[in-house]
């Protein structure tokens, strides 16, 4: 029996069965792990999968799924988030030029700057919230425009609609990493943007126990040239992760909309607190950008950051004692997740760098779980007590 799923379905409906049909032999309704690696061929040269590295039965339906919460066409599904960061920069060559933001994901940073620079990639990080900089930037015809939005951790918007037109002006190419909003608060593609990456291991996935990556676009051109880098770099997912990322995305829905829940509990209450100095989340009105959050976000997701009024060790004290709430360097899970930009996530950066852009030792990020916020509020307002 074929399902046929449309973009008129709702987004929940499409979450559990885009892409997925009773297996064919079985009936069953889980799609299998296809755990193979060779493939016979009737003849040579004429194959339906030719090697795992390329290929694999498990990536399709998954890939359509993606492509469809993303209001998408194509999906290509890869090992991880930094694998999508390299196919997309593999599409690119020595001279090329990208502009990215101030602030940007320490490991997006690391990849750019500590290794796609030395085979010759040029990158001008700029405030990509001053239109008339990034038109500057862009009349000197760079390659690529590349986005975080949110940004991580500085939870910065970008008017991606108006960047997006921008950029067809100059004919450049737009990508951005949706990984913190996920595919269920915002829809770059429908707002201008040309590909969307994800690390599939925060929301997509859910549960912190895959690590994979994602992108989506409506070129098909495109789409099978990150096909190409997949299998020629060896950017595959394996099997098994692409099996638990489909059963992750079937409850995504349900764990954005709680994951948000908490992070606006949390965010609130630290807010009025007398240790903090600042909090940042698009779902307040004190965010510099919640308007512009709430007019190209349908929600404003879990991910939220506070600049407490502590040193460098006050700040690792008060991650280290929380009860609930996991100090580990990672974001979009069940759980509640809490790490220091300054020693972890964002250390490749010089000290220098960090400075610059905000980054300082008393900003701590937190990603909301799906726990009971009562309980979360009394983990925070517990340790809080502890740090003198």
């Amino acid at each position: 029996m074929t399902k046929t799923i449309t973009e008129t379905h709702g987004y929940n409906t499409r979450a559990v069965h885009a892409g997925r049909k009773p297996n064919e032999l079985t009936g069953a309704v889980v799609e299998p792990i296809w755990q193979c690696s060779v493939y016979a061929q009737p003849y040579p040269g004429e194959f339906k999968y030719d090697y795992g590295r390329s290929m694999n039965p498990s990536y399709y339906p998954v890939e359509e799924t993606l492509a469809s919460l993303e209001n998408g066409k194509h999906a290509a599904v890869v090992s991880s988030g930094v694998a999508a960061m390299t196919a997309v920069m593999s599409n690119l060559k020595s001279g090329d030029k990208i502009i990215m933001p101030t602030d940007v994901y320490g490991g997006t940073y690391r990849l750019f700057k500590q290794f796609f620079e030395k085979f010759g990639l040029e990158y001008a990080q700029i405030d990509l919230t001053d239109l008339d900089q990034v038109e500057k930037e862009l009349k000197k015809h760079p390659q690529m425009l590349f986005l975080e939005s949110p940004t991580n951790p500085l939870l910065t918007i970008y008017d991606l609609s108006a960047l997006g037109e921008l950029a067809r002006k100059y004919g450049v190419l737009t990508v951005i990493d949706n990984t913190f909003a996920s595919p269920y608060f915002q829809n770059p593609l429908d707002l201008g943007i040309d590909v969307v990456i994800h690390s599939a291991s925060k929301y997509l996935g859910g549960h912190s126990d895959i690590v994979g990556g994602a992108i989506i676009t409506n070129d098909k051109e495109y789409r099978d040239q990150m096909d190409f880098y997949r299998k020629a770099i060896g950017l595959h997912a394996d099997p098994f992760t692409i099996f638990l990322l489909r059963r992750g995305i079937k409850t995504l829905p349900l764990r954005m909309e709680r994951c948000e829940k908490n992070a606006f509990a949390m965010a609130r209450y630290l807010e009025s607190h007398p240790k903090v100095e600042k909090v940042l989340y698009p779902g307040l009105p004190s965010h510099p950008q919640h308007e512009l959050a709430a007019k190209q976000m349908s929600g404003f997701s879990g991910m939220f950051s506070v600049f407490f009024k502590f040193t460098i060790e006050q700040s690792k004290k008060l991650i280290s004692s929380f009860e609930l709430i996991t100090l580990a360097e990672s974001l979009g899970a069940v759980e509640t997740l809490v790490e220091h930009p300054a020693t972890m996530t964002h250390q490749k950066i010089p000290a220098e760098v960090r400075k610059k852009h905000g980054l300082t030792d008393g900003l701590i990020r937190f990603s909301a779980g799906i726990e009971d916020s009562e309980d979360l509020i009394a983990d925070i307002e517990k340790a809080l007590a502890a740090v003198k």
